[in-house]
């Protein structure tokens, strides 16, 4: 029962990261289009920092995620260098380091808690990538554009 309980939320926090994502990217895309009064690098430049926080909002969430995780018994705990054991800045910097990929490993899991890291490093892989891809298919619009040309 308790595995079921730690499957449901893990689901229910990806599920939800993706929605959002794609969300931001869909609502970019066509942001983006309509703004062509802006130069290129200007539109790029903001396609990144819409991406940049929607990023920063997923690790919240999964922080948040890890924090309600924490704060039912027996799912688990945080151990490491941290200054308070399972407080919502542990869960959010856990949530960055894995999120990220980066795992410095001065905070981990244990119990039930290690399955969120797992699913939160693939997950924050494939958005990181997806974002890498659409800020690429962006910026290759304008990389050919004739010198003089009002978008260049």
């Amino acid at each position: 029962m308790t595995f079921l309980l730690v499957l449901v939320l893990n689901s229910f926090l990806v599920m939800g990261a993706i929605l959002f994502h794609y969300e931001v990217l869909y609502h970019l895309a066509k942001r983006l289009a309509v703004i062509h009064h802006f130069a290129p690098r200007i539109r790029v430049l903001f396609g990144v920092v819409v991406i940049f926080l929607a990023h920063v909002i997923e690790i919240w969430l999964f922080g948040l995620g890890y924090f309600i995780t924490l704060n039912i018994s027996g799912l688990g705990k945080l151990v490491g260098s941290i200054t308070e054991s399972g407080s919502l800045l542990d869960c959010v910097y856990l949530s960055f380091l894995t999120f990220t990929t980066v795992g410095y490993g001065d905070v981990v899991g244990e119990g039930y808690v290690r399955y969120l890291t797992g699913v939160e490093a693939l997950t924050g892989l494939i958005l990181i990538t997806w974002s890498a891809s659409f800020i690429y298919l962006e910026m290759q619009k304008f990389w050919n554009l004739p010198k003089g040309s009002p978008d260049s």
